[in-house]
């Protein structure tokens, strides 16, 4: 099994980090759009019921 032969430099591992945060950054702001969307009635992708009636058919 190959072993990492130096240690990993303290700006490459924040460099590694800023990229795993901005991941769930860019999943939250996404989420929160389509939230908006679906609140104000203006979603065009997102399939849901509208009323409680239609979602026991």
């Amino acid at each position: 099994m190959s072993v990492p032969k130096k240690r990993t430099s303290m700006s490459k591992k924040r460099i590694r980090r800023n990229f795993w945060k901005k991941k769930g950054y860019r999943a939250a702001v996404k989420a929160l759009s389509l939230a908006k969307s679906i609140s104000t009635g203006y979603a065009k992708s997102f399939f849901y019921p509208k009323s409680k009636t239609e979602f026991e058919k």
